[in-house]
């Protein structure tokens, strides 16, 4: 016989003696994360040890000579006397700095510029070419990758040249340009960095076309059909489609080509020998070289160094702040 007491909770019954009760509802809160411990502070152990001597202690050494008079004497033995903001002050207040500072950012950006817009045309097409071609275009992408800066600055110098270049042969030969024969490309500045643009331009395209490409790849073909459906265009589906999906990686990319192009310098450094005018066409890495190893004044050298170390982490803490915005959204 089952008996039911009436008095009691309605979510509360009595059945044969047994005491039935609803279930209680865990409270509810974050689940808690397990700690590890001292185990991964173990594992990063080696990494930051590492980190700390191969860039911490020349990051400390250099900015200890920036607030120093070092020069050659103090290369070869001769204590460095102190002199605080000194070599700042000569720095900041130093004309041929700021020049060099404003080339240097207009050069950066038009390279970035140009590099984004040249990839992401490659992106898009290896996207839709047949396998073949597709294979064709990236294997001459990677040799163009895989080859070392110097190299590809003297075969672009000699193509280039002003008597032997193929550039001013086939300018005067095949398009009757009269006033390209022996024209000295890299003498003029303009000419210079347009020379010196194509050739960092060349080598950056590879990697941000194959970035941008296995993003595409991920890029739901579903989504763009219904797009082109509805009469979407290729602009407006790249807009509104293409872009909000890739924008991580064009934010990855284009963070990453101006701080590569801000300190870039063997490029710039091999043109000059080839036949650049130094004075007219040095750039932060080139002159902070010029400056302390050339011409023996390392603690300015150093500032110079120090100073373009602040732009160049002042860009890379904004991608940082931006990565992790995107990756809370």
């Amino acid at each position: 016989m089952t008996t039911v007491d009436r008095g009691l909770d309605p979510v509360q019954s009595t059945v044969e003696g047994e005491r039935l009760m609803a279930p209680q509802p865990k409270p509810a809160g974050r689940p808690r994360r397990r700690s590890g411990g001292f185990t991964p502070y173990a594992l990063l152990t080696p990494a930051l040890i590492v980190l700390a001597l191969l860039i911490g202690w020349p990051l400390v050494q250099l900015l200890v000579t920036s607030f120093q008079e070092f020069g050659r004497a103090q290369v070869f033995g001769a204590p460095p006397a102190w002199i605080g903001f000194e070599n700042y002050t000569n720095v900041l207040t130093d004309p041929v700095f700021f020049a060099v500072l404003v080339r240097t950012i207009l050069f950066a950006a038009a390279c970035v510029v140009i590099t984004m817009v040249a990839a992401t045309l490659i992106a898009l097409m290896l996207a839709r070419l047949p396998k073949g071609f597709r294979l064709l275009l990236s294997l001459g992408m990677l040799l163009a990758w895989a080859m070392p800066a110097l190299t590809s600055t003297i075969v672009w110098g000699w193509m280039f040249d002003t008597a032997y270049g193929v550039v001013n042969y086939m300018l005067v030969n095949w398009f009757g340009m009269e006033q390209f024969f022996q024209h000295s490309w890299l003498i003029d500045p303009l000419s210079f960095f347009f020379v010196a643009g194509i050739i960092i331009v060349w080598g950056a395209i590879p990697f941000v076309a194959f970035t941008l490409y296995a993003g595409l790849t991920q890029v739901p073909d579903e989504v763009l059909e219904a797009a082109q459906l509805d009469g979407a265009g290729g602009f407006k589906r790249f807009r509104l489609i293409i872009f909000p999906y890739l924008k991580p990686l064009f934010l990855i990319t284009t963070i990453l080509q101006i701080i590569w192009d801000l300190k870039v310098f063997t490029q710039i450094f091999a043109l000059q020998d080839i036949g650049g005018i130094r004075a007219l066409t040095n750039t932060l890495g080139v002159y902070i070289y010029q400056t302390s190893i050339a011409g023996g004044e390392f603690g300015q050298g150093g500032a110079i160094a120090v100073i373009t170390a602040i732009l160049i982490m002042s860009i890379s803490i904004y991608y940082v702040r931006q990565t992790t915005k995107e990756e809370e959204l």
